[in-house]
């Protein structure tokens, strides 16, 4: 379900452990949000769009467009 949260975290070298301390989630929870057995809060949604420079609707993938509207 939520495929963009992993590539966008490969893009950028990053483990999920690293991705985890900035949402301030386990590991093991980011894990779950990766491969679709949990749920991700919109609260969290929100924080990889901006930690990763991009929209809300990039991750969920109503969007192929990276970058929020107007940016290049």
């Amino acid at each position: 379900m939520y495929k963009r949260i992993k590539e966008l975290r490969e893009d950028n070298n990053l483990t999920q452990l690293q991705v985890g301390k900035v949402i301030n989630v386990t590991q093991r929870t980011y894990s779950y949000y990766e491969t679709g057995q949990r749920m991700m809060p919109p609260e969290v949604l929100i924080k990889l769009a901006k930690f990763y420079g991009t929209t809300v609707d990039y991750i969920l993938g109503l969007t192929n467009e990276k970058k929020p509207y107007g940016q290049d």
